[in-house]
């Protein structure tokens, strides 16, 4: 027989919970102008010089308008996960609290304001979008929910419900929504070169734990931030209580791969699954159809922002490539779409087709256990059993869609929306933005019959200092936890040229997966772990 209090004690904390959060503060914050981006435009305008000029490389008015405002709404709290071997996992995690649609279809969370700022119309439900407010297909299926503003905003003061301005929130739909909706990875986020990004963390409390009073915050590892405030370390920074909302913010810098994670006993809190991946699109994307790549870069050279002069600066990451290749924005034949980069390269030696975010890590299930019964957790033994690509172990990497659990709350979650399923066009090249958050295992990733190229390790462009590109191929690359690599996988057996393929490769399935056999497991048995198919069409 249960015992009355497991029946009674999750519906008194969620009751708890709300009480709390209207005693507190939760607010988000989405400006539609600011003074970089003084007209509201939910577009990237193209890139054609410098934001500001000038001695100080600030102004009152930028010389030209570059990247948008976006904006993203998170959840600090817990939830469930499933692995491979059907076990639910019990999580410290971060949960979508804007983007629901585009973050349960595998895609970043992260909106203009026209989009964050609209209000929802109908009533949110706990486990949405996996419950979809009565209009999903089932929890696995894709969402028929169709909103991504943010979860509790309210119409501004005139009843507006297309332009809220005071930022305040409802808590009740931040609750029904946010508690026990925790995802492993935690919500994608991208962003664009000059972006400026509002990052709004709502702490709605860990249900599970009700003793622990955890603050949360969010820490983007490796990331160039000017300003230690917004850098989620807090010793240096702040802490955002149970209750309470923060609104980090970014100007987005240096294209490249990065990730996120909170910095609350890091050890604890990412091994329990609070860590995620950000990645930065680079200015080169937005040049304009038949500009020189070589003529772009060197035009950056005047944003003292992100100047990066080889000749004085040792530290630069980004310098010219040692010749003019010619190369020049151009239409990508398989996409129909202008060519993406992952960096300022000035050559076009970093373009692809598609892009693939892949976030490694590793859960011990016995710390997990214990983190959810209130006895103490043995960090010196703390050892990873289930291995995971984006949240999964094969085959789960490969199904497609999200995949939901079942939490204590009785709602269906999808804690785990994001697949592995590589899908490249035969001939195309597709970019592997590999993070590693793993926080107690080395991992190694190789490829069967694709070759990979490195071109970039930890959010730096593989290029000396005098511009020769430092690029290479191997079949497998390996990884510690806290770094990141950018692969591009070529399905193009002899190419003419960077965007001309005269022998594509043979179409079929191809393996990207570990060679360490420990690791291609559920909890020591089974078969799972990291493993996930490349397609080749």
């Amino acid at each position: 027989m249960r015992k009355l209090s497991q029946v009674w004690l999750p519906t008194l904390l969620v009751c708890l919970a709300t009480a709390v959060a209207s005693a507190q503060s939760f607010r988000v914050q989405c400006p539609t102008t600011t003074v970089t981006h003084p007209t509201a435009a939910d577009t990237e305008p193209a890139y054609v010089g410098p934001t500001y000029t000038g001695i100080n490389g600030y102004g009152t008015t930028p010389a030209h308008v570059n990247g948008a405002i976006k904006c993203q709404q998170i959840s600090g709290g817990d939830g469930y996960a499933t692995m491979g071997d059907g076990t639910q996992t019990y999580m410290f995690s971060f949960g979508p609290l804007s983007g629901l649609a585009d973050i349960a279809n595998g895609q970043p969370g992260t909106e203009v304001p026209g989009v964050f700022n609209s209000v929802y119309g109908g009533t949110f439900a706990p486990g949405d979008p996996a419950t979809s407010d009565g209009a999903g297909p089932g929890p696995n299926g894709p969402t028929k929910l169709s909103y991504n503003g943010a979860v509790g905003l309210m119409a501004d003061t005139t009843g507006n419900t297309a332009a809220p301005s005071t930022g305040h929130v409802d808590p009740r739909p931040i609750e029904d929504v946010g508690v026990m909706n925790g995802n492993i990875p935690a919500p994608l986020m991208a962003i664009d070169e000059d972006d400026e990004f509002f990052l709004t963390l709502t702490n709605v409390g860990m249900i599970m734990r009700p003793d622990l009073f955890e603050q949360h915050t969010v820490h983007f590892h490796g990331y160039p931030n000017a300003s230690a405030f917004y850098d989620g370390v807090p010793d240096a920074s702040v802490a955002i209580n149970i209750g309470g909302s923060f609104t980090y913010y970014y100007l987005a810098p240096d294209a490249g791969t990065y990730f996120w994670h909170c910095h609350i006993t890091p050890p604890e809190h990412l091994q329990m699954g609070m860590v995620g991946q950000i990645y930065v699109r680079p200015r080169q994307n937005r040049v304009a159809l038949g500009t020189s790549l070589y003529t772009a870069l060197s035009t950056q050279q005047g944003d003292l922002r992100t100047k990066c002069d080889s000749n004085t600066d040792i530290l630069c990451s980004n310098p010219l490539p040692l010749t003019n290749t010619g190369a020049t924005q151009s239409t990508d034949a398989l996409t129909g779409q202008p060519y993406k980069y992952a960096y300022n390269d000035g050559d076009g030696s970093t373009a692809y087709d598609v892009e693939y975010p892949i976030q490694i890590h590793g859960f011990d299930p016995n710390f997990h256990f214990v983190g959810m019964t209130f006895n103490p957790e043995g960090f010196v033994d703390m050892k990873d059993k289930y291995f995971l690509l984006n949240g999964r172990s094969y085959p789960d990497t490969v199904t497609p869609g999200p995949l939901a659990t079942i939490s204590a709350d009785g709602a269906m979650h999808y804690s785990q929306p994001l697949p592995t399923i590589i899908s490249i066009p035969a001939g195309g090249r597709a970019l592997l933005r590999i993070s590693d958050l793993d926080v107690t295992e080395f991992q190694t990733l190789a490829s069967l019959g694709i070759p990979m190229q490195v071109i970039a390790l930890n959010a730096k462009l593989l290029r000396d200092q005098a511009g020769n590109n430092l690029y290479y191929n191997t079949n497998s690359i390996t990884l510690g936890g806290g770094e990141s690599l950018d692969v591009i996988l070529d399905t193009c057996a002899v190419r003419a040229s960077m965007t001309s393929c005269t022998t594509p490769m043979a179409t079929g399935t191809y393996y990207l997966y570990t060679p360490n056999l420990d690791h291609l497991s559920n909890d020591a048995e089974n078969f799972g772990g990291l493993m996930t198919e490349v397609h080749v069409n």
